[in-house]
């Protein structure tokens, strides 16, 4: 017998035996698979572990970011000084590679701004402007008020808001379903021929804090000042509406978009010891709105991420792939860093085994969601049991904003999900600051990134991508 067709009587075997497989042997050979992917890196889980929660290094480095830099809003001064500061960390950490990318972002400038109620009575109104809003004419704007509930109230009234300032009263249900008022808001407005639009802030609680965040406008109306008022004050001039009271409200903005500036992605790495050229990626976005420290959304997610890659460097744990952290710039409010990402590395694409995005707060983990292939989730499962002493599960459905243009180029991705609680009670305000984070919570969220992504960048086998990925 020649051995071609030895070899190929091997293989009809070995066919043979997996096609006449019971679903329940499958089963039982999946677990094993499991099974033996959580012994073999059991030892190095508890390391990771035990490594993160010895100390506060990652805390600390978020404090300083946080403290001694303030804001980081793209085209902002600031960002750039957190930036340099951020790569010579990195490098002082002994992560390899460390470098920048070039990313050109857009340049919103706030400007001073404010909203005071005229009638009834007279009071200041906090108030921030939403990212991209046009600013008011000199002197600013005075009119009306028609507080409406949803765009389906508006519509009903359409024929009142001529002249007048629309104010979207909608409290928070979901942040998917409430932000819509945030970002469309001013283009149904004007639509109805209003001359400026406030919204209630995107948020289910308040002590007087306004927040901010992205905006859009549509070509086919006008553009019109486009700002948010806080829960009290929104739910105020409505109940003054409905007490039959005329609201009138004197609004300012001095905001304005300028040029785009330039900027970058940061990135430093552990390389592959055997197969240098298959990557996981791990990050978040370093910029964040123009107010608070935007310590929890996403300076605890890029700092984790740094943390989960540093604690590799620090055990000895060089695993076969490289591991490369990215700090993905503008997510808040163009995303520019991850496209640019994703057209930096476009040849490199098929080569990226994993991405994992931090970008939910670093409060209490509770699961990594992951989006990809079954079998590739049917892997991933395994490593449960390496998680379990931080609570963590592998779960369905994750990713990040940062990530995402590489995820639609078939990269697997991956989201840290955590305890969310307080989450929107400080997103986009000048309430998101050091003091609401715990660093312990955040010494879990290292540690788990850094068990996943060793293990994925280190075992045998290439996560499968889902068809055509």
């Amino acid at each position: 017998m020649s051995p071609l067709i030895n070899k190929l009587l091997v293989v009809v075997a070995a066919l043979t035996v997996i096609w006449s497989a019971s679903p329940a042997q499958v089963s039982a050979q999946s677990a094993n698979a499991n099974h033996s992917l959580a012994s073999s890196y059991q030892d190095a889980a508890n390391r990771i572990i035990e490594a993160a929660l010895s100390d506060n290094t990652a805390f600390a480095k978020l404090t300083e970011l946080s403290d001694r830099f303030g804001h980081r809003f793209s085209g902002s001064e600031s960002l750039e000084h957190a930036l340099d500061w951020l790569l010579e960390q990195m490098s002082a950490d002994g992560l390899e590679n460390v470098h920048a990318e070039p990313v050109m972002v857009p340049h919103w400038v706030r400007g001073e701004e404010s909203a005071t109620l005229i009638e009834p009575r007279r009071k200041p109104l906090p108030m921030l402007g939403l990212g991209g809003s046009v600013g008011t004419p000199p002197g600013g704007i005075t009119a009306d008020v028609l507080v409406v509930d949803s765009f389906d109230d508006l519509a009903n009234r359409a024929a009142e808001a001529p002249g007048k300032i629309v104010l979207f009263d909608v409290p928070f249900t979901n942040y998917g379903e409430t932000v819509r008022y945030r970002s469309m808001g001013a283009i149904a407005a004007a639509r109805a021929g209003a001359v400026a639009s406030l919204i209630r802030s995107v948020t289910p609680y308040s002590m007087q804090t306004p927040h901010t965040g992205g905006m859009s406008y549509s070509d086919e109306v006008p553009r019109i000042p486009h700002a948010a008022l806080t829960i009290e004050d929104a739910s105020m001039l409505h109940r003054m509406q409905d007490m039959g009271e005329r609201v009138v409200v004197s609004l300012e903005m001095d905001a304005e978009t300028l040029p785009d500036a330039p900027s970058r992605n940061l990135i430093g790495e552990i390389v592959g010891s055997e197969r240098p050229e298959e990557v996981v990626v791990v990050g978040g976005h370093s910029d964040t709105w123009d107010v608070g420290q935007g310590a929890m959304d996403d300076g605890g997610g890029i700092v984790a991420a740094w943390e989960a890659v540093r604690l590799l460097h620090e055990l000895g744990l060089r695993p076969r792939r490289t591991v490369r952290a990215v700090m993905f710039v503008n997510e808040e409010n163009g995303v520019r860093g991850g496209t640019g990402y994703r057209d930096a590395h476009m040849s490199e694409l098929d080569n990226h085994v994993l991405a994992i995005e931090s970008d939910g707060g670093v409060f209490k983990p509770t699961a990594l969601g992951f989006t990809g292939s079954d079998e590739a989730f049917d892997i991933l499962t395994g490593m449960v049991p390496l998680l379990a002493p931080l609570g963590v599960d592998v779960t369905r459905g994750g990713g990040g904003v940062d990530i995402g243009p590489i995820m639609r180029e078939g990269v697997p991705g991956m989201g840290l999900q955590v305890d969310g609680t307080h989450y929107f009670w400080y997103h986009h305000s000048a309430a998101d600051t050091i003091d609401k984070l715990d660093p312990r919570e955040m010494a879990e969220c290292a540690a788990a990134l850094a068990v996943m992504v060793y293990v994925v960048a280190d075992m045998e086998e290439v996560l499968p991508r889902t068809a055509g990925g």
